[in-house]
């Protein structure tokens, strides 16, 4: 007997890294940037219909895989994530990803797609978001210390959202603050080339700080940050690795996504376990406050978090539909009669 064709039901949309790079082109970047931004902040907003549970890391001495899942009770959705710092040296990314939308009612994945790309965008998108409601007024000039994979992204997402014009950069190594200071040149931003960390703060209203170096590291000491300074930490993602001397801790009034996450993972690792924190969400609904006044420190200590991923999943599924920019993947067995799955095998001869 022919086997039997698939049925539609049995394959799903599948993003490649070359459809969401189409996907990005025909959007635009700062665009996409700016509905990523919204669509994160519709589910900041909606924050205890879902799941939450810190991400599930397996660590090795070269990095860290990990799983980032949530639901909000229709849509399941994680993300495999890994990052290994030393990879650079070897040619590779530091980060990967991929990752899975899933219809809670019956199971069945609904969306299939890269995150390597999309992480990257998802997290400018999120730190452009605490920006938009705790970096001070009117800002003009951000700071990027550590001009890897993500310095681009967090530039652009900044000028979309806040309205950020003037960059400046700096990183240990020259190679990766020209690459840098190319790109963003080319996508018409003022970008000054700095020597030193200090040399970058000095005026910039937001400070991003994102080395990758699994490590405690001191990429700010509490001298180099004035008063009024929105900092943007994001580099500091896994126990052990931090970017932030604690005294700029003690100074500052410190939002975060998750806590339970963040205190294992975040600056906040190194102070005591009851150091006191706002989730972001909760001043986004107006529950508690951002800013107060123009002397204040915020500090967005971002580790990452999984809605933030299945908000990124349910935007690019909505943005391919009717589009090109997916391939239909055959993952699930659909035999005629569901519970002849041997059958079905048996018909493909």
């Amino acid at each position: 007997m022919p086997a039997t064709a698939p049925s539609e039901k049995a394959f799903i949309p599948f993003v490649s890294v070359e459809n969401m790079m189409r996907l990005v082109h025909h959007i635009g970047i700062e665009a996409m940037l700016l509905q990523l931004t919204d669509a994160i902040e519709a589910d900041f907003r909606r924050w205890p219909a879902f799941d939450k549970v810190p991400r599930l890391p397996s660590h090795s001495l070269e990095g860290v895989i990990e799983l980032m899942p949530t639901s909000d009770g229709e849509i399941y959705g994680f993300k495999y994530v890994n990052g290994h710092p030393q990879n650079t040296a070897k040619g590779l990314q530091t980060v990967t990803a991929f990752g899975l939308l899933a219809q809670v009612s019956n199971g069945y994945p609904v969306l299939l797609s890269e995150m390597t790309l999309l992480t990257a965008l998802r997290t400018a998108a999120t730190s452009a978001l605490a920006a938009r409601y705790l970096a001070p007024k009117g800002a003009r000039t951000m700071a990027v210390i550590g001009n890897g994979a993500q310095a681009e992204f967090q530039a652009l997402a900044m000028r979309a959202v806040v309205g950020i014009d003037h960059v400046k950069l700096y990183d240990i190594d020259p190679k990766a603050t020209e690459k840098a200071r190319r790109n963003l040149e080319s996508m018409g931003m003022t970008v000054t080339a700095c020597t030193s960390a200090q040399a970058a703060i000095e005026g910039a209203e937001i400070i991003t700080t994102c080395t990758a170096d699994k490590q405690y590291a001191t990429i700010l000491t509490d001298n180099m940050v004035g008063a009024g300074v929105h900092i943007n930490a994001i580099g500091g993602d896994c126990p052990g690795k931090t970017e932030l001397h604690p005294d700029i801790l003690k100074r500052a009034d410190t939002f975060v996504e998750y806590p339970p996450q963040t205190r294992i993972e975040g600056e906040i690792q190194q102070m005591e376990p009851d150091y006191p924190v706002t989730e972001l969400w909760q001043v986004i609904n107006g529950d508690a406050p951002g800013r107060k006044d123009a002397s204040q420190i915020t500090l967005f200590d971002s580790v990452g978090f999984a809605i933030e991923d299945f908000s990124a999943l349910r935007y690019v599924r909505d943005k391919i539909q009717g589009t090109d920019f997916f391939q239909k993947l055959d993952i699930i067995a659909d035999p005629d009669d569901p519970r002849d799955l041997f059958g079905m095998v048996q018909r493909s001869k």
